[in-house]
């Protein structure tokens, strides 16, 4: 099974630019023409183990995309040390983030990639969130936000004005609610409709104002298991932490 570091080769194929250093891993997608913008939407901590609890909210998936590929987490899955390698495609050795922590990576990114490609690129994340940290020092644009609605508007917003080849979108309400409140309580369960409803927003977004030739991808960095006091957390090398599914609408 790829790993998630197979994300950043994968969407380097996809655009026709060349792969970040670290980037070794083999694409796992294939496309004749290649595509000229991208939303990357990671909504955090969402895990295949939501997939397989709720299959509901798998077929919503299904029906709004036209790929997806089973993968896994790095180790240990914490949200800096997997995003560090979704977005270098580097092994936590390789890119520096091997434990919790926020430091601004020096690494070769996707991100420098892109930028040497010519292409502009936008990320939105929740304010201190590790997207909005590790990937700064970098000539794109930056925009930190409060919580997930408002990451969500500026990128609706960003996707109609059409002046970015890439954006990146990043929300986690999931995250905190499985830690505070349990995996699949109430309202942990809301975060998981939110996060599908917002990928279904962003693809109708992108479907309006790109018409053609884009990708939209669904990038979450890890699962959760559920611990012995019934709240949730992550961190550890076991499937429910480890296992992921990405999708990917490709027009």
């Amino acid at each position: 099974m790829s790993s998630l570091r197979s994300f950043a080769p994968a969407l380097c194929e996809l655009l026709g630019i060349e792969k970040p250093e670290l980037a070794k891993e083999e694409s796992y997608l294939k496309t004749i023409h290649p595509v000229n913008k991208a939303l990357i939407f990671c909504p955090d901590a969402f895990g295949k183990h939501a997939f397989k609890k709720f299959p509901d909210l798998l077929e919503e998936m299904k029906e709004s995309s036209n790929r997806s590929v089973e993968l896994q987490a790095v180790f240990p899955s914490v949200t800096p040390v997997c995003f560090a390698s979704l977005f270098t495609g580097g092994t936590p050795d390789e890119h520096g983030i091997k434990q919790y922590g926020k430091p601004i990576l020096k690494c070769d990114t996707l991100f420098d990639a892109l930028i040497r490609a010519g292409k502009k690129v936008a990320i939105i994340a929740i304010k201190n969130s590790s997207i909005d940290l590790i990937f700064r020092e970098r000539a794109l644009d930056y925009f930190s936000v409060d919580y997930d609605p408002l990451a969500t508007a500026k990128a609706l917003e960003l996707i109609e004005k059409n002046q970015h080849d890439v954006i990146v979108v990043y929300n986690q309400e999931y995250d905190d609610l499985l830690h505070e409140t349990g995996l699949f309580s109430e309202l942990s369960v809301s975060a998981l409709c939110h996060h599908v409803d917002t990928w279904k927003l962003l693809n109708q977004a992108a479907m309006k104002s790109w018409k053609r030739n884009f990708c939209v991808a669904f990038t979450p960095d890890h699962g959760g298991h559920t611990l012995e006091n019934g709240l949730g957390d992550h961190g550890e090398d076991r499937p429910e932490d480890m296992e992921l599914l990405h999708f990917f609408t490709i027009r």
